[in-house]
């Protein structure tokens, strides 16, 4: 994706609004170091690789499985985290280079 896809308008308001939600910006975060956020959870497959299984972010935040499903739905459709298939999991983590490119488009396009 160009620098200039990041800075789309439509793109940009599709983030704000993912990060918008205080329980999907403490997903990302947590995702952020999923080693030490999900130490507690027993990996299906390594998480540097996949992320995280949906099963985990979902026991941390305590919220419904229907709301993790569709707030990690709502970061991937912004571009902020990418999933995996693992047999039956999914698996989230984020997307570092579309994160670092918005965080660019910030210093020459807002």
């Amino acid at each position: 994706m160009s620098g200039g896809a990041a800075a789309d308008p439509e793109r940009l308001v599709e983030v704000f609004k993912a990060l918008a939600n205080p329980a999907r910006l403490q997903i990302l975060r947590w995702l952020k170091e999923p080693e030490a956020n999900f130490a507690a959870y027993e990996p299906i497959a390594d998480r540097r690789a996949y992320g995280v299984c949906v099963t985990h972010i979902q026991a941390k935040s305590g919220l419904a499985q229907s709301t993790v499903s569709s707030y990690m739905a709502t970061l991937e459709r912004a571009g902020l985290v990418r999933s995996s298939r693992i047999g039956k999991w999914t698996h989230y983590r984020r997307d570092a280079e579309r994160i670092a490119e918005l965080a660019r488009s910030f210093g020459t396009e807002v």
